[in-house]
């Protein structure tokens, strides 16, 4: 996690800190294959070069950013899991948990998605 570690540093609330360390971590342990690197100042996981899961912290909420292809696959399970989301983004609220489950579904589903991909972005 050295690679996340000034971008924690710079979370000022310590339970907001403390929740983005723990989902990185998670994912970082469920995906051991996946690259973990800072990008445009956010932490992200690739895969054979390609984006697979991007986060970033706001105020009310950690986001969760799987591309538009990620959303769209698992809108219904998002809104069951009681999340808001935008075409790119899930945002989940500090008061609220942690649906692993979904998350896990959302990295998978990319990498699978994406084995072939030889870009950064889906075209």
């Amino acid at each position: 996690m050295e690679v996340f570690a000034e971008f924690l540093g710079r979370i000022d609330h310590p339970q907001h800190r403390d929740r983005t360390e723990e989902v990185l971590t998670w994912v970082s342990e469920k995906f051991p294959n996946l690259e973990p690197k800072i990008a445009w100042n956010q932490p992200m996981f690739t895969d054979h070069g390609t984006f697979i899961i991007g986060f970033s912290v706001a105020k009310p909420h950690l986001a969760i950013a799987p591309e538009k292809a990620g959303i769209l696959q698992f809108a219904d399970d998002i809104v069951q899991a009681g999340y808001d989301h935008t075409k790119e983004l899930v945002r989940i609220k500090w008061n609220s948990p942690v649906d692993y489950s979904l998350l896990e579904k959302m990295i998978a589903f990319n990498v699978a998605d994406k084995a072939e991909c030889s870009t950064f972005w889906r075209k």
